[in-house]
């Protein structure tokens, strides 16, 4: 063993063999505690934990589970893990008895069967990490991951998801466990287990770039280590250092703040293990440091990950102490990062794995020559419809889509409606609040430096409208002469349309004037209101009413006649609830 070793104190509880389920095997773990008995207040129990919960006190429940060192035997996790994954869960909760009815339809009984069950394929050999879990609890991880891949069939590679399904059941029964990975898949305010490759190689090109800006000597010090294999490498195993590397009673208190905190959490461990590894590797006498020259950085970084010289405590004090690092800046960081790669993919029409909002790029195969195909279809051409375009216009990337609002008929129409330059670039589904949830703040840090893009509403009702948007939604923080911000902004290439109940295309009353051969008549200024958005709402046309007003929350909206298009109410009614929002940019536009 190193020679610097934990600092906690060792104990023996008599009640280790009691603390567990039936399908763990207690005799390897080991009970650690920070300090020593009466030095600190008591512990909180679940009953004190659970008002925060109800009362959606997040933060306050937050800097509570980040500071209680609960030990690994403690009986409070029984209870608190299920009622925070529960807080994550999508949609209406499982039924009881739910989770045994999928078992009976996949395996034809609730028995475990003798021989080894069949993993889905996003499932690797090497991910399958059992920790302290018997034979037969390992049959119960193999059968939770096995339903969950055939209820979850979007799921196509996901390194995380065996070992944190096997810690689970460390702490509760197999139904519970699968309760608490069906929340966590379908989390749409916070990630906690990437379900695509794409995504996976998102999250640790996403740690190695927010290591050179908060652990900036520790990452430099890894870099020079790493030597002619390179820090990538080294970075894309950051996940195996916290599952597969820290010890278990570590892994615990780490899994305590992820599952209320989502995968910021293992973000921040990392860096802290990338800190403390910079600490103790840095003398070139240190036996780090001849550890990562003799057997190489990856090795080194995972053998001090298994010794770690630093308590739970002190871990997860390192992690939470680095200055700066909100939320926020992740996400902007991450979903850089995804954009890079997706717009990569396009160039190079690499293959991987990919989510939905991936599915929309094309590879060499896929990149087919769609010919124009709007003039077969029926349209219903109101006032404002331009007629099919000729045949020449070119061709369609948009074969890939899979859109959850507008079938293939429907996009060759709205094809054809758009700018010719624009038809021959890739789509690229930027958001969506079936992936990225309803918020206005993500809507923008995802779709804001695009330009154009074309966003698609279904109602509640199945109405289906939208809008071509010629301009950056960052123009909104664009501000005048006068240093006021710009209320309106856009072009008068943007067009409001509509594809269900009518199908109609829109366009600004300018290009009505000169189309008419009216082009030297002045447009009024409330003909030129095209769009507006701040941190409440987002507007499209103006004018004696909104063509299309959203709310914050990107649940309810309006639409009205406007003078900008001279449009109808886009929906009979008005007003609509929104059931799906798509927003598409264009890859290379």
């Amino acid at each position: 063993m190193p020679s610097v070793m934990l600092s906690a104190v060792l104990e023996e509880e008599p009640d280790l063999y009691e603390a567990f389920p039936p399908h763990v095997d207690p005799s390897g773990i080991t009970i650690l505690t920070d300090s020593p008995p009466g030095k600190k207040a008591p512990l909180k129990t679940f009953a004190e934990l659970e008002p925060l919960l109800q009362q959606g006190r997040k933060r306050d429940l937050k800097l509570l589970i980040r500071e209680h060192s609960w030990p690994i035997n403690s009986p409070i996790r029984a209870s608190l893990w299920p009622a925070l994954c529960r807080q994550h869960q999508h949609g209406k909760s499982m039924l009881d008895g739910f989770y045994w009815d999928m078992v009976t339809q996949v395996f034809g009984t609730v028995e475990l069967p003798d021989k080894p069950i069949m993993l889905p394929p996003f499932v690797e050999a090497t991910h399958c990490l059992g920790y302290h879990l018997t034979r037969k609890g390992r049959a119960v991880a193999d059968r939770v991951v096995s339903v969950l891949g055939y209820a979850c069939p979007d799921i196509t590679y996901s390194p995380s998801l065996y070992p944190i399904t096997a810690a689970l059941l460390h702490f509760m029964p197999e139904e519970e466990c699968y309760h608490c990975m069906a929340s966590l898949v379908a989390s749409k305010e916070k990630m906690f287990i990437t379900q695509t490759k794409l995504l996976n190689e998102v999250t640790w090109k996403t740690v190695m770039q927010i290591a050179k800006k908060h652990a900036k000597s520790a990452a430099q010090h890894l870099s020079r280590l790493s030597g002619a294999i390179g820090p990538e490498r080294i970075y894309a195993d950051w996940q195996w250092w916290i599952l597969a590397a820290l010890p278990f009673p570590h892994l615990v208190r780490v899994l305590d703040c992820f599952f209320h905190e989502g995968i910021k959490v293992f973000y921040r461990v990392a860096l802290a293990i990338l800190i403390l590894f910079n600490k103790h590797s840095t003398n070139q006498n240190s036996e780090w440091y001849a550890e990562a020259t003799k057997n190489g950085v990856d090795h080194a970084v995972d053998k001090f990950c298994r010794n770690m010289p630093a308590s739970p405590t002190k871990l997860l004090r390192t992690a939470f102490s680095i200055r700066a690092l909100s939320s926020q800046y992740i996400s902007r960081v991450f979903i850089k990062t995804e954009m890079t790669l997706k717009s990569k993919q396009v160039i190079t029409g690499s293959r991987l794995m990919r989510s939905r909002s991936s599915d929309n790029l094309p590879t060499s195969q896929s990149q087919v020559n769609i010919q124009m195909m709007s003039h077969t279809l029926t349209i219903r051409e109101g006032s404002h419809s331009p007629g099919p375009r000729a045949l020449s216009m070119g061709v369609y990337p948009i074969q890939a889509i899979k859109s959850q609002i507008l079938d293939q008929s429907e996009l060759f129409t709205l094809w054809s409606w758009l700018p010719v330059r624009i038809t021959m670039y890739q789509p690229v589904l930027l958001y969506t609040t079936e992936e990225h949830g309803c918020s206005l703040t993500t809507f923008y840090v995802r779709v804001e430096h695009h330009e154009p893009t074309l966003l698609m509403i279904k109602t509640c009702n199945n109405e289906v409208f939208g809008a071509y948007c010629s301009t950056r939604w960052f123009e909104r923080n664009q501000k005048d002469e006068r240093g006021n911000r710009q209320a309106y902004f856009g072009t008068g290439e943007t067009f409001l349309f509509s594809l269900y109940p009518e199908r109609a295309k829109y366009p600004w009353v300018g290009c009505s004037l000169a189309a008419e051969g009216k082009g030297e008549e002045r447009v009024s200024h409330g003909s030129e209101l095209f769009m507006a958005a701040d941190s409440k709402m987002i507007t499209i046309g103006g004018g004696d009413g909104q063509a299309i007003w959203m709310d914050e929350n990107i649940r309810f909206g309006k639409t009205d006649r406007c003078s900008t298009f001279n449009n109808p109410p886009l929906c009979p009614s008005g007003d609509f609830e929104i059931r799906v929002l798509e927003v598409y940019g264009f890859s290379g536009a």
